[in-house]
């Protein structure tokens, strides 16, 4: 029965990239990440969002796929991590071959560290 679970934790937890790898990438020129809001909300109830992200709503997500690069790995987030638009759109995106996670803590955690975010 363990084993099970440990599996089945092992595979969740697969789902989620750390926010510390995000940002020694986000940076650089040639990250390998592209990071993507898919909260469903506009700008001004958004009001911020993390630096250099891509505004692109899970409910648009589906027609906007062929202007993704298969050469990059996406990061997305949501308000918090208890959400599920982060989680639908990477399902979306790993069920159209791309390599993607989800950002782990979501807006609410990256916040929390204080880590790098513009206004919109």
């Amino acid at each position: 029965m363990n084993e099970k679970k440990i599996e089945l934790l092992e595979t969740y937890l697969s789902l989620y990239i750390n926010h510390f790898v995000v940002l020694e990438n986000m940076d650089q020129a040639d990250s390998k990440y592209v990071v993507l809001d898919v909260r469903n909300a506009p700008a001004q109830v958004k009001k911020d969002q993390i630096k250099g992200a891509i505004a692109m709503p899970a409910k648009d997500l589906t027609n906007h796929l062929d202007e993704l690069d298969k050469e990059k790995t996406y990061v997305v987030y949501d308000w918090t991590g208890g959400t599920t638009l982060g989680k639908t759109a990477l399902l979306i995106l790993l069920s159209n071959g791309f390599e993607a996670y989800e950002l782990a803590g979501a807006l609410e955690g990256w916040k929390g560290m204080n880590l790098p975010i513009e206004e919109i």
